[in-house]
């Protein structure tokens, strides 16, 4: 590993390769949300940090093929830095949620040192005609604000932000209509619907890319591309602001491969101005 990697950078090609159960992917998130902490903690407090018994980590860290939690945490002292992060003294719980959401901007920001899965994403969302975008409940908000930018851009973007019996006919019918991928916005807690609706996606032949809050979110298994962004969990309900911007990330990332994209933002601006449509 690297040793310019970031300490969650570092758990993550860890967890890489193994497949987990879904406490074991939880106990993976919560080790990534606090990876410089880590290191230093016990398999008791690491238990109560991601809400399981003390004997799902042992087994946790023997699916990662360590003798028992002890030596999984003798490895990562060994590649994480030699001491735990620092406390945030006085800072009160809004500033903590705030600067546990600036943390996750910046771990976006190292993910993405790598382009090449942002691109990728982008020329499949911009191949499909139409595009649709699903995101429930917590997450429907960010498949919202996605398609209204891309439908700036994108000839005939559907957005999949209701649940109901309904659903399953909306994913058929983009995909009679020649869509070819899905973008899926998948936020805690992960709505039984959303994993439904992606295993119906992924029969009808759909390519199915996701941005969730973590690679070992319930629909990792589904995705054909998983683009992860952390949400804050400071506060009474979780802040998403990673994964807004991967979700703009993934908007530029499409205009790339649109070449009429700024030809049809040039078009709007003008309609726009006719319209008045705008104050300023």
């Amino acid at each position: 590993m690297s040793g310019t990697e970031s300490p969650a950078a570092r758990l993550q090609a860890l967890f890489e390769g193994h497949r987990l159960t879904p406490t074991q992917r939880r106990i993976a998130h919560s080790m990534v949300r606090r990876a410089a902490d880590v290191p230093f903690l016990s398999s008791v407090e690491l238990a109560e940090l991601a809400g399981v018994s003390q004997p799902s980590v042992t087994r946790f860290a023997v699916a990662l093929g360590f003798d028992g939690y002890p030596a999984l945490r003798r490895h990562l002292r060994e590649v994480a830095p030699a001491e735990p992060a620092p406390e945030t003294g006085s800072a009160n719980e809004y500033q903590q949620a705030v600067e546990a959401e600036i943390e996750n901007l910046r771990h976006l920001a190292e993910v993405l040192a790598d382009p090449r899965p942002v691109r990728q994403a982008g020329r499949m969302l911009a191949g499909s005609r139409p595009l649709p975008v699903l995101g429930l409940r917590a997450a429907a908000a960010q498949a919202h604000g996605f398609a209204y930018f891309a439908a700036k851009v994108h000839p005939d973007v559907r957005l999949l932000n209701e649940g109901g019996t309904m659903l399953h006919d909306r994913i058929d019918a983009a995909a009679r209509a020649g869509a070819s991928a899905l973008l899926c916005f998948a936020l805690p807690r992960h709505p039984r619907e959303v994993v439904d609706a992606l295993i119906h996606a992924k029969e009808t032949g759909l390519t199915v890319v996701t941005v969730a809050d973590s690679p070992f979110a319930p629909v990792a298994g589904l995705s054909d591309l998983l683009l992860p962004a952390a949400v804050g969990t400071g506060l009474a309900f979780d802040t998403a602001c990673a994964p807004m911007l991967l979700g703009r990330v993934l908007l530029e990332a499409m205009c790339d491969d649109l070449p009429d994209a700024q030809a049809r933002l040039e078009e709007f601006d003008v309609r726009a101005a006719a319209r008045g449509l705008f104050v300023d």
